[in-house]
């Protein structure tokens, strides 16, 4: 099925996507580089899956990279593009999933039910969950449909898994004293002095635990008090892939970074979850080492962080909740960039200015967005602090 001259769908338009779906011989989806994403498209290749139409999942992680592989399919394929934003350089046109206020696993979950699907609606909230808080906004009917599967709420942090030594040392939904190191989260705890039993109220010390310790960062005080609400009264998974939908959203945001084929597996829905607690585990101990130990630089609106080796997505995101005290943050490399932004600032645009003086790649949104670049550090974030 040809794709030229289509107009870009909107995100709303699940109808439409469904339309299109339905006639096509053989759809490629490509998925950005985040949980949601991947979430969304796990969701309609489930879908697709269930009418017997064949498909092929990919996460690409910045905007041209997705045009090239796009372009070298034939005409007969019909290509989907989820969350990654522009479609690229060609006069040639997809159906879009866009990167909008909506989570892309809501719109994704809307047109797997167009479809006549049975869709997972435990993945698509975890994939929601990975940008804003559960049963917010567009994640309301979401969290319906999941309390049909026994999802209910449940005091204490969100966390991929029942260990908690383990789930708050590598839980990427905030940053601690104790964050990334499993021995000073068993000392912090055992200052609390918790049941062996853990019962609603010892999950809730823990809360309060995890709380105070998070929040007590200075000048990103009320960023990091609103940023610390999605880690809290976590909804539990009864027989679930993972223990919370807030811990699958970690998961699911590691791994599209980090471990694209493990994450494309898991969102199909197949046995992967050894391997993706794996890749969750590496990508926190990066981000939280890479927040500790950055060099930081602050100028007007915009606060940097230079790292040598961590995952500069998250390592933004968590800087930016929980560390800068500027609107907007970058966590920098020798050639890549994660910003994050507190509001609407342009950040994709910056983004692209950028590049094109420097050299590179990226993707986003007005708040968040990711790079590859070429040539001096300095000179990258020179060039998007002018763009900004």
């Amino acid at each position: 099925m040809s794709t030229t001259g289509r107009a870009p769908t909107d995100a709303d338009a699940a109808s439409d996507i469904a339309a299109q779906l339905r006639e096509a011989g053989f759809v490629r989806l490509f998925a950005n580089a985040d949980g949601d994403s991947l979430a969304a498209s796990g969701v309609l290749a489930r879908a697709l899956d269930d009418r017997s139409s064949p498909f092929q999942v990919s996460v690409v992680e910045t905007r041209e990279a997705y045009a090239r592989r796009r372009d070298r399919l034939n005409d007969e394929t019909l290509v989907v593009s989820v969350g990654i934003g522009a479609e690229g350089s060609t006069a040639e046109t997809a159906p879009t999933i866009r990167a909008t206020d909506r989570p892309a696993s809501v719109t994704a979950f809307d047109v797997a039910r167009e479809l006549g699907s049975t869709a997972d609606a435990v993945l698509a909230l975890a994939g929601a969950a990975s940008s804003e808080t559960v049963g917010a906004g567009e994640t309301a009917p979401l969290l319906e449909a999941a309390r049909e599967n026994g999802v209910e709420r449940r005091p204490g942090v969100g966390s991929p898994v029942d260990d908690l030594s383990d789930g708050l040392a590598h839980s990427t939904l905030f940053h601690a004293p104790f964050s990334g190191d499993p021995g000073a989260v068993q000392a912090a705890l055992a200052e609390i002095d918790l049941p062996a039993e853990l019962d609603a109220d010892a999950y809730r010390r823990v809360a309060s635990l995890v709380a105070l310790d998070a929040t007590d960062v200075g000048t990103a005080d009320v960023r990091a008090a609103e940023a610390i609400e999605r880690a809290l009264s976590p909804h539990a998974i009864p027989d679930g892939p993972f223990s919370t939908v807030e811990g699958y959203a970690d998961v699911l945001s590691a791994v599209a970074c980090d471990a694209p084929g493990t994450g494309i597996a898991l969102a199909l829905g197949y046995e992967a979850r050894a391997d993706a607690l794996s890749a969750w585990r590496s990508h926190a101990a990066g981000a939280h080492e890479g927040l500790r130990d950055g060099t930081t630089g602050r100028y007007d609106g915009l606060f940097v962080a230079r790292v040598d080796d961590a995952p500069v997505r998250t390592t933004a995101r968590l800087l930016r909740e929980y560390r800068s005290p500027e609107p907007v943050a970058m966590v920098v490399s020798d050639d890549e960039a994660g910003v994050t932004a507190a509001d609407d600032s342009g950040v994709d645009r910056a983004l692209e200015r950028a590049v094109a003086e420097i050299g590179g790649e990226f993707a986003g949104t007005s708040q968040r967005g990711y790079a590859r670049f070429d040539g001096d550090t300095k000179a990258f974030i020179a060039a998007f602090r002018e763009a900004l």
